[in-house]
């Protein structure tokens, strides 16, 4: 049985993030969640950081990836 990413063109894509929008830099099918590890149709791709230059899954793992670069970020003042 095939997933939805194997056969052709169901490779990784590479990206380029840019605020905003994004620049395939090397074609694929998808990328992978930096926090999840979970793949990412490209045409589903919403979240990513163009500090760090990777993609999220959604909203909860971009946040999650956040936190665990500034923890200072979850303390009261």
């Amino acid at each position: 049985m095939m997933n939805r990413f194997e056969g052709p063109g169901g490779k990784e894509a590479r990206i380029r993030y840019l605020d905003g929008d994004f620049q395939v830099t090397s074609p694929g099918a998808f990328v992978r969640c930096a926090v999840t590890g979970e793949s990412i149709p490209l045409d589903e791709l919403k979240y990513w950081s163009v500090v760090r230059q990777e993609p999220y899954v959604n909203a909860t793992a971009s946040l999650r990836r956040e936190i665990e670069m500034h923890p200072e970020m979850c303390k009261r003042g």
